[in-house]
């Protein structure tokens, strides 16, 4: 079973290295947008105007 680790085709080590970034990006960003939504208004970050 361990021989076929070494030989993985190039387009799944290439697809898990993809994976590896995309997914805990597609969380990140998420993640701002359900603060953005749901954070009270006392916990938003203020804009100012400099």
């Amino acid at each position: 079973m361990f021989k076929y680790f070494g030989s993985l085709p190039p387009f799944l080590t290439f697809g898990g290295a993809l994976l590896a970034f995309l997914i805990p990006y597609l969380f990140y960003v998420a993640s701002n947008k359900l603060h953005e939504w749901g954070d009270p208004p006392w916990k938003k970050n203020k804009k100012t105007n400099s």
